[in-house]
C-alpha cells in the first residue's frame, strides 16, 4: 500500500487564512471596543432632538403674543434635568439637575467610567435660529414676501388684511440644542480619536409659532368684523334706517334685512349639546 503524505500547498493555505484573520481582527477590533461608545453617542443625540422639540413647543403656548417667554436659562435648565439627568428623576418644576452621579445617566460614561456630559451648566445649551443666537427674537425666519398671509405679494393690501386678521408676520421659530460631550480618556491607541474630538452634538426644531389663534368665537368675529376684509359691514351704519323703512312700509309683517351684520351667520352651538 501507499503511503500518501499531506499536501504542503494545502497547509501553506490554511497558514494564510489565519494570519490574514488575525491581521483583519486586529483591524477590527477597536472599532468593535468602540461600538458602545457609539451607541451613547447615538443617545444622546436622540435625546437632543427630543430636547429640541421641547425647546420650540414650548414657544408655541410661551411666547410674547400670548403672555411671556421662557428664558434660555429656564429652558436649559429644565431640559437638562428632564432629558439628559438620569432617566428615573421625576419631573418638578424649578429642579435643577446637580453634577453629581445620582443625576448623571449612567449609561452615559466612558471607558473610565467619566460621565460624558461633565457639568449640566456648562455642557447644555439651548440657543435661538440658524445662527445659533441667544435670544428668542433671533428664533425667526422671515417669509420672502414679509407677511404669511398676502393675496397681493408685497401689497398694503395684503399686510393690512394679515394685520386685521391678527396673522403674526414674523415667519419660523427655531429652537436649538446643544450638548458639548466630554473626550474619552488620552494615552490609549484603541480610543483615538475620541480622545480630542471635542464633539458637540446639536439638534434644532423649526414650527410656526404664530399662527392665526383666537380665544373664543366672540374674538375670531370681531377679527372678521372690518371692512377691509368684509366691505358689507359699512352697511351697519344704514342698517337702522332701512330697519325703521322697512317696518312701516310692511306694518311689522316682515323683518328687516340684517345688513352688515356678522352675528346673523354665526354658528351657534346649542348649549345642551356642550354637555
Amino acid at each position: 500500500m501507499k503511503r500518501q503524505f499531506p499536501d504542503r500547498s494545502r497547509r501553506h493555505h490554511r497558514g494564510q487564512a489565519l494570519t490574514e484573520f488575525l491581521v483583519l481582527a486586529a483591524a477590527l477590533l477597536p472599532l468593535y471596543l468602540l461600538m458602545p461608545m457609539i451607541a451613547k453617542y447615538q443617545d444622546i443625540a436622540a435625546q437632543a432632538e427630543m430636547a429640541s422639540r421641547y425647546v420650540t413647543f414650548e414657544a408655541v403656548t410661551r411666547n410674547d403674543a400670548q403672555n411671556s417667554w421662557k428664558t434660555p436659562k429656564e429652558l436649559s435648565t429644565e431640559i437638562g434635568r428632564r432629558f439628559f439627568s438620569n432617566t428615573d428623576s421625576s419631573i418638578k418644576t424649578g429642579d435643577v439637575a446637580g453634577n453629581f452621579s445620582a443625576n448623571h445617566n449612567l449609561f452615559w460614561r466612558g471607558p473610565g467610567n467619566a460621565p460624558l456630559i461633565a457639568d449640566f451648566n456648562r455642557d447644555v445649551a439651548v440657543s435661538f435660529g440658524p445662527e445659533q443666537k441667544p435670544n428668542h427674537a433671533d428664533a425667526f425666519t422671515a417669509a420672502s414676501d414679509g407677511a404669511p398671509f398676502n393675496g397681493v405679494a408685497g401689497s398694503a393690501i395684503g399686510i393690512h388684511t394679515a394685520n386685521e386678521l391678527g396673522l403674526g408676520s414674523r415667519g419660523i421659530y427655531t429652537g436649538n440644542v446643544s450638548v458639548q460631550l466630554a473626550n474619552l480618556p488620552a494615552g490609549l491607541k484603541m480610543l483615538e480619536p475620541f480622545d480630542k474630538i471635542n464633539l458637540a452634538i446639536t439638534r434644532h426644531t423649526s414650527v410656526v409659532i404664530d399662527g392665526w389663534q383666537a380665544g373664543r368665537p366672540a374674538q375670531v368675529q370681531s377679527r372678521l368684523d372690518s371692512g377691509l376684509l368684509v366691505p358689507a359691514t359699512y352697511l351697519k351704519d344704514a342698517a337702522a334706517v332701512v330697519s325703521g323703512s322697512v317696518a312701516l312700509a310692511e306694518a311689522g309683517h316682515i323683518s328687516a334685512p340684517r345688513l352688515g351684520q356678522l352675528d346673523f351667520w354665526a354658528d351657534v352651538v346649542p348649549v345642551d349639546r356642550l354637555k
